[in-house]
C-alpha cells in the first residue's frame, strides 16, 4: 500500500466515529430527492461528498491532528495528497451508493434511466464535485478549517451552483460534452493538488 493510500486510510479512521451523522444526512437527502432519481446523484456529489471529503480537516482542527501529521515519517506532500485521495474515495463511495439507489428508485417509479443517462449523470456529478474540491482544498490546506470554515465551504458551493445556473447545465444539455467534462474535472483536481502541495504551511 502506498503512503498516499495509507493517509487516505488514516482519514477513514479519523472520520469513522462520525459515520452515523453522515448516514443520517445521506438518508435525509435521499428522502428529499427520492422523486428525482436522475438528480439524486449530482445532488449528492455537490452537497454530501464534499462534506465527507473535508471532514478530516474539521476533526484535525478540533483534535490537533496537524501535530500528528507533522511527526509522521512522511513528506508533507504525501500528507496533502492523502487528503485528495480521501476526497476521491469519498466521491466514489457516495456516487456508487447514490447510483444504486437512483436505479432502484427509477425502477420503482417507472422512470427511464438508461446507460446513456447514467453516464451523463455521473459525468455531471464528477464535474460538480471536482470543481468544488479544487477550490476548497487549497484554502483549507493553507489556512485550516477553523480560519476558513464558512468561506471555504460556502464559496465553492455558491460558485458551482452559479455556474450550473448560468450555463444551464442539465443531464440533457451536456450529452455532447462528456469527455471534455471528465478531463476538465481531472485537470481541476490535479491543478488544485499542485497548488496545495506548493502552498506555504498553515498559519499558526
Amino acid at each position: 500500500m502506498s503512503a498516499v493510500a495509507r493517509m487516505a486510510l488514516l482519514h477513514l479512521r479519523t472520520v469513522a466515529p462520525y459515520r452515523t451523522q453522515g448516514l443520517l444526512v445521506f438518508g435525509l437527502m435521499v428522502l428529499v430527492l427520492a422523486r428525482s432519481p436522475v438528480g439524486l446523484v449530482p445532488a449528492l456529489a455537490l452537497l454530501l461528498a464534499p462534506l465527507i471529503a473535508v471532514h478530516p480537516f474539521v476533526v484535525a482542527d478540533k483534535a490537533g491532528l496537524e501535530t500528528l501529521y507533522a511527526v509522521l515519517p512522511l513528506p508533507r506532500r504525501t500528507v496533502l495528497l492523502g487528503h485528495y485521495a480521501w476526497a476521491l474515495a469519498s466521491f466514489i463511495a457516495t456516487v456508487t451508493a447514490g447510483t444504486a439507489l437512483a436505479v432502484l428508485l427509477a425502477r420503482a417509479e417507472g422512470v427511464q434511466l438508461g446507460g446513456r443517462t447514467l453516464v451523463t449523470m455521473l459525468t455531471l456529478s464528477w464535474t460538480l464535485f471536482a470543481v468544488n474540491i479544487a477550490i476548497q482544498f487549497p484554502l483549507l490546506i493553507r489556512f485550516g478549517y477553523a480560519r476558513i470554515s464558512v468561506l471555504g465551504t460556502t464559496m465553492p458551493l455558491a460558485l458551482v451552483m452559479l455556474a450550473v445556473y448560468r450555463l444551464h447545465l442539465t443531464i440533457a444539455s451536456i450529452h455532447t460534452w462528456l469527455p471534455l467534462l471528465w478531463v476538465a474535472g481531472a485537470a481541476a483536481i490535479v491543478t488544485s493538488a499542485a497548488l496545495a502541495t506548493h502552498a506555504p504551511r498553515p498559519r499558526a
